[in-house]
């Protein structure tokens, strides 16, 4: 007997500028999971009225909100591509990224010494 596994693409890419759609933050996406990736306890501290389903790709954040900065991780039926064209101010984004060319971080390429 064959097992068929979905393959699935992720909707949004590494470098792209993201919102939440429930919570007041975005940020820039640095990694994706094809499904959840995380702790149980991390999971279960999710209201269950707005947990994600885990079969999903999950994405890693440079996030921010009018308050801080800090690295999020979302699943990609909470984000929305953000186009207001508003620079980050997250202070780890400058380590992987180059400055955006039409709202998308570019990833630095390595040095070689």
């Amino acid at each position: 007997m064959t097992m068929m596994t979905q393959i699935r693409h992720a909707k949004f890419q590494i470098g792209q500028v993201v919102s939440h759609r429930i919570f007041a933050f975005r940020g820039v996406i640095f990694d994706v999971d094809p499904e959840f990736n995380n702790t149980e306890e991390w999971y279960r501290s999710i209201p269950e009225d707005i947990r994600p389903r885990r079969d999903q790709p999950f994405y890693h954040l440079f996030a921010e909100n009018s308050e801080s900065e800090y690295v999020a991780y979302v699943s990609e039926q909470n984000l929305v591509a953000d186009t207001t064209g508003v620079p980050l101010r997250h202070p780890q984004i400058g380590n992987m990224f180059e400055t955006p060319e039409n709202g998308v971080y570019r990833v630095k390429k390595p040095h070689i010494n």
